[in-house]
């Protein structure tokens, strides 16, 4: 699996806290190895997670960083509402089109939306996990824009950028 950048992570951590009171839920979707579990569950006690690879789940032992975690994919996940809902490097995995659907459903249903993605990134399936595949590997800060005007930049560098809610 590859690893997500470490660009931001801190700064995100701070923000969240900041803004929002420890009682906040936060639904974290593909959560990799557990990195925002790491980053925020000292403070948020309230996270789930759901990933779409059942091996992911028990490789990092999510079932022990989140109180759920469900093995779903985004695209069918249906949920009320999170205070806080985190695509940390997810939407280059979807179609531009599945992004869409998948932020704007999310949108509606949360007061802040954390996008987290690396810029102009192929990458291919990783073993029998086809899931890895960036089916939009050239993503920028422009078009970031442009495909998902309900953001807006909160951090980035010429690699990654972190996107919230508008």
């Amino acid at each position: 699996m590859a690893s997500s950048y470490s660009f931001f992570k801190d700064e995100v951590a701070q923000y969240l806290k900041d803004k929002f009171p420890k009682s906040a839920t936060i639904l974290d979707v593909g959560p990799g190895c557990g990195t925002y579990s790491n980053y925020l569950r000292d403070y948020f006690k309230a996270m789930d997670a759901v990933e779409v690879y059942q091996p992911i789940i028990d490789e990092f032992e999510l079932k022990k960083k989140y109180r759920k975690v469900y093995n779903k994919n985004i695209t069918d996940f249906k949920y009320a509402y999170y205070d806080i809902i985190i695509f940390g490097d997810v939407l280059e995995h979807l179609t531009v089109e599945d992004a869409q659907k998948v932020l704007k459903y999310a949108c509606k249903r949360c007061k802040e939306v954390i996008v987290a993605v690396p810029y102009l990134y192929p990458q291919g399936a990783e073993g029998d996990n086809a899931f890895a595949e960036h089916k939009q590997g050239d993503l920028t800060k422009e078009n970031m824009l442009e495909r998902y005007p309900q953001l807006k930049l909160l951090y980035s560098n010429d690699l990654y950028g972190y996107y919230v809610k508008k």
